[in-house]
């Protein structure tokens, strides 16, 4: 591996220290080995501050995930990303691992790289409604009289939708900082997942979709799920939008009980599908990840990769594939869960 891996066990304990991580930290493999976390990997932050006591990753909220990317310091100075993730038996559960990666300078760069692409994305696609907003409104402030009903109604309606989109984006930008830093909540209650496709694919109907573009199939004996409702609304109309925007033919989902969870409990499996030309193999492992893009028909291309967190955060898992038919496949399994008032 390219990057430094540590990982610590229940108590502390490292049990892999990895040999790009002896390179970059310049502490042998072998001498760190069962020493404590904080002693074998003495970081700081760019304040000074010891970063183990700082984040305590066997305490605080039990919803975290790790922490994400940053600048710490090694003894001496030398600056290294670092970035945690914290393994629990169960979701609420006490944590079993901490696994740290660390890479070195050219990786920050990469990151600088990745912050800048954002940022420019963000405002790219912020422009368009803002100007739209600005151009209707001062419009209608400045010749109110000189226009019917009708096109006032017209201009007030483009605004609005207009505005939808801006609050969409900010939603995402805000979803994206809660999964970097792991502090995506998840409110669980029970959720009748094939209600909720239900409601989607009427959605597009009324929309003016044609009913035959949608084959839905839930096979029986689905296990009562736990999760947050409105994240599962997230990840079916991601899903969905970019199987009806960028897919052909007919789109199946199909929901169906499953035990292939990672602990080997039971879950429910969500499989959505086109007869589109599908993904190229070669990008089949960028599927997920900030701004990838599966067209040019428009997007921020930062859906499936706040899809893949919502996942995850559910204690979930998201792959993606090849239809029966050609098309893409995403398959998502997520955990029954537990109550929220039992975490």
């Amino acid at each position: 591996m390219p990057d430094g891996l540590v990982v610590a066990d229940e108590t502390g304990r490292i049990i892999c220290f990895n040999a790009a991580a002896g390179r970059i930290t310049a502490v042998p493999p072998a001498g760190a080995l069962g020493r404590p976390l904080d002693e074998a990997l003495p970081l700081e932050d760019l304040k000074g501050s010891r970063w183990w006591p700082l984040t305590d990753p066997y305490g605080g909220l039990d919803t975290r995930r790790g922490q994400p990317e940053r600048n710490l310091l090694l003894p001496g100075g030398r600056e290294v990303l670092v970035s945690a993730r914290y393994v629990r038996a169960h979701p609420g559960g006490p944590v079993r691992r901490v696994v740290v990666s660390l890479r070195g300078t050219e990786a920050r760069r990469r990151t600088e790289r990745s912050h800048a692409e954002l940022i420019a994305t963000v405002a790219h696609e912020l422009r368009s409604p803002l100007t739209s907003v600005k151009g209707f409104t001062a419009t209608l402030l400045d010749k109110w009289e000189r226009f019917t009903d009708d096109q006032k109604r017209l201009m007030l309606e483009t605004v609005d939708a207009d505005a939808g989109r801006i609050k969409r984006l900010i939603a995402e930008l805000l979803d994206i900082s809660r999964i970097d830093s792991g502090r995506l909540e998840v409110r669980r209650q029970t959720v009748d997942i094939a209600a909720a496709v239900g409601r989607h694919v009427h959605a597009y109907v009324t929309g003016g979709q044609s009913p035959d573009r949608f084959f839905v199939r839930v096979r029986p004996g689905l296990p009562e799920l736990w999760a947050d409702p409105d994240k599962i609304d997230q990840i079916l109309g991601n899903l969905l939008e970019n199987a009806v925007r960028h897919g052909e033919g007919t789109v199946t989902i199909e929901v169906a009980p499953t035990t292939a969870t990672s602990d080997g409990e039971k879950g429910t499996e969500v499989t959505v599908s086109d007869e589109g030309p599908g993904i190229p193999e070669e990008s089949m492992g960028r599927v997920f990840t900030r701004f990838w893009r599966g067209s040019k028909r428009g997007g921020t291309g930062l859906g499936l990769y706040i899809v893949k967190g919502v996942v995850e955060a559910h204690g979930g898992t998201i792959t993606v594939g090849r239809g029966p038919r050609g098309g893409a496949e995403f398959r998502f399994i997520l955990p029954v869960g537990t109550p929220a008032h039992l975490l």
